[in-house]
């Protein structure tokens, strides 16, 4: 089993989610970035939604400014965002689709489907110095068009494997898991670094990590859920524990 360190981003979206719930400043989406980092994060996740029904413009300014972790800037493919994420500058900027009425993201990035509305996006992120990732399904048609369009990296989709293991389905969690297996492999195949995310939890973790190819994993929601019983800290350094594990290291 490879040592190959992965990389554990958090995502601190519904510390604001939290806050906002009544107002005001508490709790700080900052200050958890700061606890993450020191908990053994390796990056900090943020996504700036067109309702702000979470992460504010204010949020994104303080942690570009105030954090020294790479900033992952999770946001949709409009001219409003990218003007953000241009002014930003954030280390990467995830590209994801994006719907009003939906609780949090529901799936992939159609890449091959919107790659003449991607393209020219795409090519101004990284030419302003950022690293472009997609967010998509673990899809060969979706990996190749994200070769295709020159993003570095892509994120897949890992909420439809964590809700069969959630909903007891076994094989089709496994059936799911190989899936992903299979999209990592191609997707370094062509030359793409590969992350995954999304539901993951202490007890789907392990599976998706011990994907040798894999370079970064994103987290959030568990996470901060988690905290309410044993802190953020304590979250974040049990996760980072459970994917050295996978990484038998």
């Amino acid at each position: 089993m490879t040592t190959k360190r992965l990389r554990l981003g958090v995502n601190i979206d519904h510390v604001a989610t939290i806050r906002n719930a009544r107002g005001g400043r508490f709790p700080d989406p900052v200050r958890a970035a700061e606890l993450a980092a020191k908990a053994g994060a390796d990056g900090i996740t943020a996504h700036l939604r067109e309702d702000r029904r979470h992460i504010s413009d204010h949020d994104i300014a303080r942690l570009s400014r105030e954090i020294d972790l790479p900033l992952n800037f999770e946001m949709a493919a409009t001219d409003e965002m990218l003007k953000i994420a241009l002014e930003a500058r954030p280390h990467a900027a995830c590209i994801v689709p994006e719907k009003r009425e939906e609780r949090t993201t529901e799936g992939g990035l159609d890449a091959h489907g919107q790659r003449n509305h991607l393209k020219p996006i795409i090519a101004e992120l990284s030419d302003n110095g950022t690293r472009v990732s997609l967010f998509i399904e673990a899809d060969t048609l979706q990996l190749d068009a994200a070769a295709a369009l020159g993003a570095p990296v892509v994120e897949l989709h890992t909420g439809r494997y964590c809700d069969l293991h959630n909903d007891g389905d076994a094989d089709g969690a496994a059936r799911e898991l190989a899936r992903i297996r299979e999209a990592v492999a191609h997707g370094t195949s062509l030359g793409l670094e590969v992350h995954a995310g999304h539901g993951l939890a202490f007890d789907t973790v392990e599976g998706v990590a011990a994907i040798p190819e894999l370079a970064e994993l994103n987290i959030g929601h568990f996470l901060v859920g988690e905290a309410i019983f044993i802190g953020l800290e304590a979250a974040i350094r049990e996760m980072r524990r459970l994917m050295d594990k996978a990484r038998g290291s």
